[in-house]
């Protein structure tokens, strides 16, 4: 049996160094990436099996390369590694397309076993996370999924959202937060990219059904 290909993303070079030490027993690294652009150049030249993403980085973190990734690769899964166990972080990267979220206080052979999950399509969450998740991807918690994906935005982007769907066009956003409109238009841009929308009619929709337009 072929050893599961791995790749490691992380901003930090001695975390990558130490995952990756605790997993050459049961599978192989076909790399490393620090950087989104590294990680999606990485991912696509290597097709591996599983990518381990941080979540957090400073030029997007895990979300983005899936985001970026998923058009080009279809037999990679993702699997979040993070240091947060954050619900708005768990909610957010698996909406992205992450098929598991272990936190870094996991133990090597618990994260090889991880690995090797995901790798045969399982989802596989941390014991602390996996109530959470299953709440919220079966309904049972549709607000815990509302605030969390709310809670991806900065405050200033949920008022630019909020004012969005109340039918306000950008200048007159601007004037009243005393911004200007190129501001506008750059929160407006990072709020239909965290949410996944893609228009205005999209993001007023979201809005709405989510009883956030007073």
């Amino acid at each position: 049996m072929n050893a599961i290909r791995v790749v490691i993303v992380d901003d930090h070079a001695i975390f990558r160094a130490g995952v990756k030490s605790e997993l050459e027993q049961g599978v192989e690294v076909v790399g490393e990436a620090s950087t989104v652009r590294e990680a999606v150049n990485l991912i696509a030249r290597e097709k591996p099996d599983v990518a381990l993403l941080d979540v957090h980085m400073p030029d997007g973190g895990g979300q983005e390369v899936i985001r970026q990734s998923l058009p080009e690769v279809g037999g990679t899964r993702f699997l979040a590694l993070s240091v947060s166990d954050a619900p708005e972080d768990v909610v957010a990267i698996v909406r992205t397309g992450a098929r598991g979220y272990v936190t870094k206080s996991i133990s090597g052979p618990e994260l090889i076993d991880a690995i090797t999950r995901v790798s045969q399509g399982d989802a596989v969450f941390s014991p602390q996370l996996a109530g959470f998740v299953l709440d919220a991807f079966t309904g049972n918690d549709e607000q815990a999924l509302a605030d969390a994906e709310l809670d991806q935005l900065t405050p200033r982007e949920q008022e630019v959202l909020r004012l969005i769907a109340r039918g306000y066009l950008y200048k007159e956003i601007a004037r009243r937060l005393g911004i200007s409109i190129k501001t506008v238009e750059a929160h407006a841009s990072s709020v239909l990219r965290k949410l996944q929308l893609s228009t205005r009619h999209e993001l007023s929709r979201w809005a709405a059904e989510r009883d956030l337009i007073d």
